[in-house]
C-alpha cells in the first residue's frame, strides 16, 4: 500500500498526529481523548495497544487499527530513508520503466553531461535563491554549489531538483520547448500530489558520471531567447484535462532567469529556476496526472505519452503506483498543507539591527572617533536627488579619489555638489598611467593626489566636449575595464599602504557590471576585505552586491561590512557624530581694515603650495577628540616630534600646559614688527633667517611666531615641494584676497622650512617680479620670508647678515634655565622620564661633558637584556645608521613592518600590532611621525644623539658600520618594498653619495658622504671602495656611484683604477661636465703624485718618458 510523502513521524506535531488519526478513520472522540494527553510524533512511536486500551480506555478495534497503521508507516518511512541512503549524488530524472525516455541525441548526450566543460577545483557554497522571488534581483556566482537535491521538508519549504539543461539549451526551439515542458511539468506534478513547494533549476550540475563537478554546482545555461522558456509552459493546455489546466498554470510559476556571474568571461550565463506552489485553496482533494510532451525524432514531432500521476519521494519524482491507496490519503496531505500554511502565514515581528552602531564600528574601526589622518576612497554610481541634501559627512571626510560611475554627477550628481565646497580634480582612468620616466612621487605632485580630491569618472562624462562619452556596459568591460584594473592596482600597490585607506562603496542607485568589477579589483589589490565597507538604502541594490561579493568572499564577512536600510539622510547624521570636525566650519583671515573675512575652502585648496594659517585654526575640533586625544598631541611633542598648531591650540586655550617660549622667538618677533614699519626706503618683500642646532626648537619658534602673529598678518608655511612660480602666485594670490585695493593688504609672513638658499631667492625673485608688474606704491611691505634652517653653527651663520639673522643654540639663558627646569618637573609628574628624553636633553643644554655621559647612561640601561640578533634589533640599527649620518631621514611605518614580517588584516589593531611586535627598548627610542602631505606613518630615532650613541653600542662580535651600512645596502625586503619607495630610496642614496657643506649649516665640508668618511678614516680604505662598489651595483651602476669611487681612489693613490671608473663615469654621461673634470682630476693627481716620486729617485731617461 502506498503511504504519503510525510515528514518523519517523530517530527509531528500534536496536530498532524490528530489529522492522520482522522485520515485513517478513528473517531473524532478517540482522536480528542488522545490530543488532549498531548500524543505527538515522538509518543506515537511508543504507544502500544495496552497503554491505548487501559489508559486511553479505548475499544480493542481502534487500538488494533492506530498501532497497526503506525507500524506500517514506521516501516515505509523507513524503507525510504533505507533507499534514499543508497542513491548516489547524481540525478533521478527517470520514471518508472514503462515511461520512455525522450529519444533524442541530446538526451543522450545529456546522460553522459557536458564532458567540454573546464573542471573547476575551488568550490563556494553557494545560497539559493528565495523562493518565490523575482530572478533579477539575484545572482549566482559560476562553479559555486547549492545545497543537495531534495525532498518533502515541511511542505512550506521548497524542494528542489537540478538539470544541467547544457545540451538541450542548444537545441532548436521545438525541440527545447519539450524537454524543458517535459521536465518542468514532470516536477510540477510530483510536487502538487504531495503538497509541497518547489523549485526546479536549470543549469545546475546533477553529477551523473564522472564530469569532474560536484552535486549542485553552478554552470549556467546561455539563453538567447527568453520567450522560448515563457512559451514552452503552453504545453500545459495540451497536458492537462481541461478541468486541471486552470488549477495547474495557478501552481507553476513564471521561468526565473538568475544570471550567473563570472569574473573570466564576459559570456552571459542563466539559471533557469520555476517554482511550483500547490496551495491548498487550489489543489484541495485533487490528484493531478500529466501526458508529458516528448520530441520523437523519427516521427519529427513532438507526441504526448500516457496519462501519468507523479509524487515526489525523496529527491526524485516518481509515478504513482498504486492510485486508489493515494487517493485515500488527499485528505491528509490537505490537512497538513493547511495547517503549514497557517504556521508559515504567522511571523514574528523582526528583530531590529542597531545599524548606527554597526556603520559607526566600520567606518571608526572600533575607535570613538573616527581618524581624520586616515583616507578614503569612494565609490559610487548615480546619486538620487534628495541624497544629494546629505552629504556633509562626506564634506568633512579625508577623501583621496572617487570612482564616479554616473556620466552626469559633473553636472547634476555628487561631483556637482560636492565641489560647491571642495575643490576636485577631474580624471579619467587613463590618467593614472604614469608616464615613462616619471617617479610615484612626481606623479602624484603632477596629478595633485595628495593635494585635492581626484574624482575619476569611470563612464565618461556626457559634459566633457573630448571623446569620453558613456557607454554600455558590454562596450564597458571590452574596453575599460583594463583602465579600471591598472588604476586600482597603481593606488592599492604603489600610493597608499594597506591600512592607510578605507574603500566605501555607495549604493545609491541599481548596480551594474562595471560597479560589481570595482568591488573585484579592490579586493584583489587590497588582499583581502577588512577595509571594504558597503552602505545601500535598498535591499533590492544590496541582493545583487552581495551575491557578486560572495564570489570574493564569504558571506558572513560580505554582510558584517556592509549596513542595508539606512537612508543617506540617516547616514549623514550618524556619521557627523564620530567626526573630528562636525560643522563646515569656514577659516577667517584678517584684512587690512581691520575686520575679518572668510576664506572659502575650495580657493584654499586650490593653492596648493602654501598651508595657510586662519584666526580660528583648530576651532572646528569636536570636544570628543581634544578629551581623547590631548595628552598623546602633548606627549609626541615633548617625545621629540614637530609642534603642530594643535599644540599650541591647546596651549593657547589652558588645555594643555604652555609651550615654552625661547629668547629667540622675541628676537624674530621683534625683526617682524620692525618690518612692519612704514620707511619710503623699506623693500616690498624683507627676509628674516633663522639658523638653529638639530634639536633645539628653532622650528617651534618660528611657528609660536606665525601663531601669534595671525591677527596682524597673513601667515602661510611653504610647501617646497612646489616650484618657486607656483609659491609665488599662491602668495600674491593670499595677500589680494578679499581686498578691494591691491596698494591696501595686509603684508603675508611666509615660512621656509628646511629650504636650500637658491629656493628661497627664487621665490622671492618671482615675488619681486610680481610687485613691480602690479606697480606696488614705494614703502609698503608685501612680503615677510622667514627662513628657518638647521646648522650645526648657527652663530657663524649669523655672522653674514647680524641683522636678520637669528641663531639658536642648545645654550639656554638663565631666564630659560629657569623656564625648562619648571617644566621639566611639571612633565616629570605627567610622563616617564624616558618618554620626555628630547626636552630632557634640551633642559640640559646639550652640554658636551653632561649630555654625553647622560646618553650614554641612557642607553647603557636601555640595552640590557636585549636581544642583538633579532629583527627588531636590527631595525633598530638601520634606523640609527640612518639618523645618524643623513638629516631629517626616517623609515616609513610600511617598511619596518615588511621587514618584521608582519601581516595585519585589521586596520583596528595595525598600530597595535606593529607596537606590540617592537621590543621594549625600540618603542622606547622610535618616534612615530606622520607625511604632513600623505599621512604616511614614518619612523625615526627621537634624536641624533641618541642615534649615535644607539649604532656605537650596538655594534658587537666585531661588526664595523661599514658591515652594517652593506648589510642594509643589500636588503631586498627594504629595497624593493614599493610604497614610500622613492623617499627611502634618497636616504639610501645619501648615506652614501651626501657630502656636508658648510654653505648649507654643516660643521664642516667632506670630500665624501659623513659614512664613506667614518669608514676611510676609522676603519679603512679597502671597506669605503667596497661600500661604494656595492652601491655602484645596487643602483644599476649609477654613473655617479662611479664618480665617487674615482674619487675614493685617487684619493688613496690607486690612479689606475680612479682612471677605469672616471672613464666609466664619462662614458655613462659623455657631456656632464663634472664628470670630466674629476677624469682631469684623476691625471692631474696621478701626475701630481709621479713628480714626488722622481723627487725621491735618481732622474733618468726611462723614469721622465714614463712620467
Amino acid at each position: 500500500m502506498e503511504k504519503p510523502e510525510d515528514p518523519p513521524l517523530e517530527t509531528w506535531t500534536e496536530s498532524m498526529v490528530s489529522n492522520w488519526l482522522r485520515s485513517i478513520g478513528v473517531k473524532e472522540t478517540n482522536i480528542k481523548k488522545l490530543h488532549e494527553e498531548e500524543v505527538d510524533g515522538r509518543i506515537l512511536c511508543e504507544l502500544s495497544e495496552e497503554y491505548l486500551e487501559k489508559r486511553i480506555e479505548m475499544k480493542s478495534g481502534p487500538a488494533l487499527l492506530i498501532i497497526k497503521k503506525r507500524d506500517e508507516l514506521v516501516n515505509s518511512q523507513k524503507a525510504h530513508r533505507q533507499h534514499l541512503h543508497k542513491q548516489t549524488s547524481g540525478q533521478n530524472d527517470h520514471g518508472a520503466s514503462a515511461i520512455k525516455s525522450l529519444d533524442t541525441t541530446a538526451n543522450m548526450k545529456e546522460e553522459h553531461k557536458e564532458d567540454f566543460v573546464p573542471m573547476v577545483t575551488t568550490k563556494r557554497d553557494s545560497k539559493l535563491r528565495p523562493f518565490d522571488m523575482k530572478g533579477v534581483d539575484f545572482t549566482y556566482v559560476k562553479n559555486s554549489v547549492l545545497l543537495p537535491e531534495s525532498g518533502v521538508v515541511d511542505f512550506i519549504c521548497p524542494c528542489h531538483e537540478y538539470k544541467s539543461f547544457a545540451i538541450a539549451a542548444t537545441l532548436d526551439r521545438q525541440r527545447l520547448q519539450a524537454k524543458f515542458a517535459k521536465e518542468v511539468l514532470k516536477f510540477a506534478t510530483g510536487c502538487m500530489n504531495v503538497r509541497t513547494n518547489g523549485t526546479i533549476h536549470f543549469g545546475v550540475m546533477d553529477s551523473r558520471g564522472d564530469t569532474g563537478y560536484v552535486h549542485g554546482e553552478i554552470i549556467g545555461i546561455p539563453v538567447k531567447e527568453k520567450d522560448v522558456y515563457y512559451d514552452a509552459l503552453d504545453y500545459i493546455e495540451r497536458s492537462f484535462s481541461s478541468a486541471d489546466r486552470e488549477l495547474v498554470r495557478l501552481c507553476i510559476g513564471e521561468p526565473q532567469f538568475v544570471q550567473v556571474v563570472c569574473s573570466n568571461t564576459n559570456e552571459e550565463l542563466y539559471v533557469v529556476e520555476v517554482d511550483i506552489k500547490p496551495s491548498v485553496s487550489i489543489v484541495k482533494n485533487r490528484v493531478f496526472s500529466v501526458s508529458l510532451p516528448n520530441f520523437n525524432e523519427k516521427a519529427n514531432k513532438v507526441q504526448l505519452e500516457k496519462n501519468t500521476a507523479f509524487r515526489r519521494v525523496g529527491s526524485k519524482t516518481e509515478p504513482v503506483a498504486d492510485l486508489s491507496d493515494f487517493y485515500q490519503h488527499i485528505s491528509f496531505r490537505d490537512a497538513q498543507r493547511e495547517e503549514a500554511e497557517s504556521r508559515n502565514n504567522f511571523t514574528s515581528p523582526e528583530l531590529c539591527q542597531n545599524l548606527g552602531k554597526k556603520l559607526i564600528m566600520l567606518i571608526t574601526g572600533g575607535k570613538k572617533i573616527m581618524d581624520k589622518e586616515k583616507w578614503h576612497i569612494l565609490v559610487t554610481n548615480r546619486f538620487q536627488e534628495k541624497d544629494l541634501q546629505s552629504i556633509d559627512f562626506l564634506l568633512n571626510m579625508n577623501i583621496f579619489c572617487v570612482f564616479d560611475f554616473d556620466p552626469d554627477s559633473n553636472v547634476s550628481g555628487l561631483c556637482h555638489e560636492y565641489n560647491k565646497h571642495h575643490a576636485v580634480n577631474r580624471h579619467f582612468m587613463q590618467n593614472y598611467k604614469i608616464p615613462s620616466g616619471l617617479s610615484i612621487r612626481e606623479f602624484e605632485s603632477h596629478l595633485r593626489l595628495f593635494d585635492q580630491i581626484s574624482w575619476i569618472f569611470c563612464n565618461g562624462r556626457n559634459d566633457f566636449k573630448g571623446n569620453e562619452p558613456p557607454c554600455d556596459e558590454k562596450t564597458w568591460v571590452k574596453t575599460k575595464r583594463t583602465l579600471l584594473k591598472d588604476c586600482v592596482s597603481l593606488i592599492c600597490k604603489d600610493i597608499l599602504p594597506k591600512g592607510t585607506f578605507q574603500v566605501i562603496f555607495l549604493l545609491t542607485s541599481p548596480v551594474d557590471t562595471p560597479f560589481l568589477n570595482t568591488f573585484y579589483e579592490f579586493i584583489t589589490d587590497m588582499e583581502g576585505h577588512e577595509d571594504i565597507i558597503c552602505l545601500a538604502e535598498s535591499e533590492e541594490n544590496f541582493k545583487k552586491w552581495q551575491t557578486f561579493a560572495l564570489g570574493s568572499c564569504d558571506m558572513e564577512t560580505v554582510n558584517s561590512s556592509s549596513v542595508v536600510g539606512m537612508t543617506m539622510s540617516q547616514v549623514n547624521a550618524t556619521l557627523q557624530q564620530v567626526q573630528p570636525t562636525t560643522t563646515r566650519t569656514i577659516k577667517r583671515l584678517p584684512i587690512h581694515v581691520k575686520g575679518e573675512c572668510f576664506l572659502d575652502t575650495r580657493e584654499e585648496e586650490m593653492r596648493c603650495s602654501l598651508e595657510i594659517l586662519s584666526l580660528n585654526h583648530c576651532e572646528e575640533t569636536s570636544p570628543d577628540v581634544i578629551e581623547s586625544e590631548k595628552e598623546n598631541i602633548e606627549q609626541q611633542f615633548y617625545h621629540g616630534g614637530k609642534v603642530t598648531w594643535m599644540n599650541l591650540w591647546l596651549a593657547d586655550q589652558k588645555i594643555v600646559g604652555e609651550v615654552i617660549q625661547r629668547d629667540a622667538y622675541n628676537e624674530v618677533n621683534s625683526l617682524v614688527k620692525d618690518c612692519l614699519c612704514w620707511s619710503l626706503d623699506r623693500a616690498p618683500i624683507s627676509c628674516i633667517n633663522m639658523y638653529h642646532h638639530p634639536g633645539s626648537g628653532g622650528s617651534t619658534v618660528a611657528r609660536q611666531v606665525l601663531w601669534n602673529n595671525r591677527r596682524d598678518l597673513r601667515c602661510a608655511v611653504v610647501k617646497p615641494s612646489y616650484s618657486a612660480s607656483v609659491v609665488s602666485e599662491d602668495a600674491i594670490w593670499l595677500r589680494e584676497y578679499e581686498e578691494n585695493d591691491s596698494q591696501k593688504c595686509l603684508p603675508v609672513l611666509l615660512l621656509f622650512e628646511d629650504c636650500d638658499h637658491e629656493y628661497l631667492e627664487d621665490v622671492k625673485y618671482e615675488l619681486e617680479v610680481a610687485v613691480n608688474t602690479k606697480k606696488i606704491a614705494r614703502g609698503t611691505l608685501c612680503f615677510i620670508l622667514l627662513s628657518c634652517r638647521r646648522s650645526h653653527n648657527p652663530e657663524k651663520m649669523c655672522k653674514e647678515s647680524p641683522q636678520h639673522n637669528i641663531s639658536i643654540t642648545h645654550k639656554l639663558s638663565e631666564t630659560e634655565k629657569k623656564q625648562f627646569s619648571k617644566k621639566r618637573q611639571s612633565l616629570e609628574k605627567q610622563f616617564k622620564p624616558e618618554f620626555i628624553l628630547t626636552f630632557v636633553l634640551m633642559s640640559e643644554e646639550f652640554e658636551s661633558h653632561k649630555i654625553i655621559e647622560y646618553v650614554k647612561q641612557f642607553v647603557k640601561h636601555l640595552l640590557q637584556g636585549i636581544d642583538n640578533k633579532s629583527v627588531v634589533t636590527k631595525l633598530v640599527k638601520y634606523v640609527a645608521l640612518l639618523n645618524t649620518y643623513v638629516q631629517n631621514s626616517f623609515i616609513s611605518q610600511s617598511h619596518c613592518e615588511a621587514l618584521l614580517g608582519l601581516s595585519i588584516h585589521l586596520d583596528r589593531f595595525r598600530q597595535h600590532a606593529f607596537e606590540t611586535s617592537l621590543s621594549e627598548q625600540a618603542r622606547l627610542v622610535l618616534i612615530h611621525l606622520r607625511d604632513e602631505k600623505t599621512y604616511i606613518k614614518l619612523i625615526r630615532i627621537i634624536h641624533p644623539l641618541i642615534a649615535k650613541e644607539l649604532l656605537h653600542q650596538l655594534l658587537v662580535d666585531k661588526q664595523q658600520q661599514s658591515d652594517l651600512a652593506l648589510e642594509l645596502l643589500n636588503n631586498d625586503v627594504l629595497f624593493e618594498h614599493r610604497f614610500g619607495k622613492d623617499q627611502y630610496m634618497k636616504f639610501l642614496r645619501d648615506l652614501f653619495m651626501t657630502r656636508r657643506r658648510i654653505s648649507k649649516g654643516d660643521k664642516m665640508d667632506t670630500f665624501f658622504s659623513p659614512l664613506i668618511e667614518h669608514v676611510r678614516e676609522k676603519e679603512c680604505p679597502d671597506k669605503a671602495i667596497e661600500l661604494l662598489k656595492a652601491a655602484y651595483k645596487r643602483f644599476h651602476e649609477d654613473a655617479f656611484f662611479a664618480q665617487q669611487l674615482a674619487r675614493l681612489n685617487y684619493k688613496h693613490d690607486r690612479f689606475e683604477e680612479a682612471e677605469q671608473w672616471a672613464k666609466t663615469a664619462v662614458a655613462k654621461r659623455p657631456n656632464n661636465s663634472y664628470f670630466l673634470d674629476t677624469r682631469g682630476q684623476v691625471y692631474r693627481q696621478w701626475f701630481t703624485a709621479k713628480c714626488k716620486a722622481m723627487k725621491q729617485t735618481e732622474k733618468t731617461p726611462e723614469n721622465i718618458v714614463e712620467m
